[in-house]
């Protein structure tokens, strides 16, 4: 007989707006992809002022990024390019350096670095600083404001990714919901419809996720998804790679559906049943695993500390989250929708989903200990405040299945009036067995008269017989009285109904914690962001600024004729790195005063640097200088200065100042 399913009822309906509003509010409050790798050096730094003009621009970062040639670009005051576009990797060891040469001949004022780069776990990151050569000037670079990852396609970039993390759970956790606690559920039709439309999402999404990688990792305009110069370059990396391989997998897996929905759910030999189920589950299994090691190979799993332990967790994370809230989703649905549930199934499920909590417990620990590594980047990091979130949404869910648990065993219990002998018969008979039920005698008038008009129709079968209308009316009643005995019967259990309400429940918490998950998966974890900060504040030091150089006065009396003067010396900008000296000798009414000889020596004594001699040049009479005085790290530095006057007359007077 064809039966009309039942619709949902309006708690679910309120429960799923509910959940759609707040994965709304998550969405809409995440920012852009934060960066996975960080820049932790550069060279020139950022507002350096250098007294010439350097061959290259270097640029360090915390972990290993894909370069193209034109990740680094340099641009004068004017706009235009002052790099010769030729990326050079500097990496050693740990060090991942990446430079671009510089043009020669450049002239003085402030130049702009502007780079953007993918880090190795797939999410672009860019940024851009200053320096300038001999002074600076004014600029008229103007860089986008709009952050890598942002703007629509950022949107629809993270649609993508959660729809993709749903579908995924839905094809697994459902697949393994019928194999392993109800194949009967393979033959019944809203159950096929759900596994089938997650296949369909996780495909879509991909493809999604494919066109949109172009303008995600660079223009950011929606139009170059289409670009199929774009496209290639994506297919290149190993982000596109990963969804290419996706795309193949889920060629394997419409072909398990196809077998699970069709071959295996008409098998009606007990052992013919048994050996495919067995092939489906290991070829199922093999299939799902690949799925999710196209996330592990792509994405945070495949960098930091442990990659080689990491991914295989990452694989069994994933697994376990399918398994759960996919075969909560299809659970969901045969409660709802579908004739009759095997009670035995659900207290299956119920173990099935004990399992995947104990294995999503052990994983997640891992994880959060390699993303995290301490109590500081838990709670002052955004991916810790996540990961705090998170844990809480799983222990809400967790507290929620415990409930489903309690109605699962009162559900497995038999009922009252059942007897041992009416058991088999009731498994035996499937959906006619509710059907075989007594109607209860309170039901609205309604109903009952409708089951009277129905039930009175055998009398007038030769005319429905002449009257083909008539006997389509006549079927038509007869399938809402049959969708309406079966709503009743479901909705008159106690234990079926609070069932219902605790998985509904769980499945509109899950939708959250799915959303959430997938912000976590885009966002820098707490480990790197620390480190990253660590070694930006050790290797940067403070910027050269050219408004503070080092000018100082020293008295000299060589104790000769013309003996006695001043030099005044000048250290620009005074800093840590390379810095241009200025020496003018002047006699006591400042004049200049010509003398044979002026040696200067910088030491830092607290560090037992030095003394590091500067030869300077005579420019004029007066005026002596050196450019490229190297300052190799900030401290309390002691300025020597020897004045020759004579053959045998010269002094050296000295003072200390405070640079960087």
């Amino acid at each position: 007989m064809t039966t009309t399913a039942p619709r949902l009822g309006t708690a679910l309906a309120r429960l799923l707006v509910l959940a759609a509003a707040l994965l709304g509010t998550l969405l809409a409050g995440a920012a852009p992809a934060s960066a996975h790798a960080a820049l932790t050096g550069s060279d020139p730094k950022d507002g350096a002022v250098v007294a010439t003009a350097p061959k290259e621009v270097n640029l360090t970062f915390s972990e290993q990024v894909a370069m193209s040639p034109d990740s680094i670009r340099v641009l004068d005051p004017a706009g235009r390019r002052a790099d010769t576009g030729e990326i050079r990797d500097l990496c050693s060891g740990s060090v991942v350096r990446y430079g671009v040469g510089l043009r020669a001949g450049l002239p003085d004022g402030t130049y702009t670095v502007a780079w953007q780069t993918v880090s190795a776990d797939s999410h672009p990151i860019a940024g851009a600083f200053t320096f300038s050569i001999g002074a600076p000037s004014t600029t008229s670079v103007a860089l986008p404001d709009r952050s890598p990852g942002g703007g629509i396609v950022g949107v629809l970039y993270g649609i993508a990714r959660y729809l993709s993390y749903a579908g995924f759970a839905v094809l697994v956790g459902g697949g393994a919901f019928v194999l392993a606690c109800w194949p009967r559920g393979a033959s019944v039709r809203p159950v096929q419809q759900t596994v089938v439309r997650g296949w369909l999402t996780l495909t879509g999404a991909t493809l999604a996720l494919l066109l949109l990688r172009n303008p995600y990792t660079g223009s950011g305009e929606l139009s170059d998804a289409f670009d199929l110069a774009g496209l290639k370059a994506v297919l290149e990396t190993k982000t596109g790679a990963a969804l290419t391989s996706r795309l193949l997998l889920l060629g394997a897996a419409a072909l398990f559906v196809a077998v699970l929905f069709g071959a295996y759910a008409r098998r009606t030999d007990p052992k013919e049943k048994k050996d495919l189920a067995f092939g489906l589950g290991l070829g199922g299994t093999v299939v799902a695993a690949g799925i999710a090691g196209t996330w592990a190979l792509a994405e945070h799993a495949s960098t930091g500390i442990q990659p080689g332990i990491a991914m295989p967790v990452d694989i069994l994370h994933l697994l376990a989250v399918a398994a759960w809230l996919g075969g909560l989703t299809v659970l969901l649905v045969a409660l709802y929708r579908a004739p009759s549930l095997d009670r035995r199934a659900v207290a299956r499920f119920s173990t099935v989903a004990l399992g995947s909590v104990t294995v999503l417990a052990a994983t997640g620990l891992y994880q959060s200990w390699r993303q995290v590594g301490s109590w500081s980047a838990l709670t002052g990091t955004r991916y810790g405040q996540l990961l705090l979130v998170k844990v809480g949404l799983v222990a809400v869910l967790v507290g929620i299945a415990w409930i489903s648990r309690r109605w699962t065993r009162r559900l497995a219990d038999p009922a009252p009036a059942a007897t041992a002998a009416d058991e088999p018969e009731a498994e035996a008979s499937g959906a006619g067995a509710e059907e075989a039920k007594p109607e209860p005698e309170d039901e609205g008038s309604g109903s009952g008269s409708l089951e009277q008009e129905a039930e009175g129709s055998g009398a007038e079968e030769p005319e429905a017989e002449a009257d083909p209308e008539r006997a389509a009316q006549l079927a038509r009643q007869r399938a809402a009285v049959a969708t309406a005995r079966r709503k009743r019967e479901r909705d008159a259990d106690p234990e079926r109904a609070g069932l219902r309400r605790s998985v509904l429940t769980e499945a509109a918490i899950a939708v959250v914690l799915l959303a959430v998950t997938t912000i976590l998966t885009s966002t820098e974890p707490g480990r790197t962001e620390e480190e990253a900060g660590r070694a930006g504040t050790a290797s940067s030091g403070p910027a050269a600024v050219p408004d503070r150089p080092v000018d100082i006065r020293l008295p000299f009396d060589t104790g000769g004729v013309d003996g006695k003067g001043v030099v005044r010396l000048s250290l620009d900008p005074g800093r840590t790195g390379a810095n241009a000296l200025h020496i003018f000798v002047e006699r006591p009414n400042g004049k200049p005063l010509d003398v044979p000889e002026i040696k200067v020596a910088l030491t830092l004594e607290a560090k037992d640097v030095g003394p590091l001699p500067v030869a300077p040049d005579r420019i004029q009479t007066g005026h002596w200088s050196a450019s490229g005085v190297q300052i190799p790290m900030p401290g309390d530095w002691k300025i020597q200065v020897t004045v020759r006057t004579s053959d045998i007359d010269q002094t050296t007077i000295d003072k200390n100042v405070k640079i960087g």
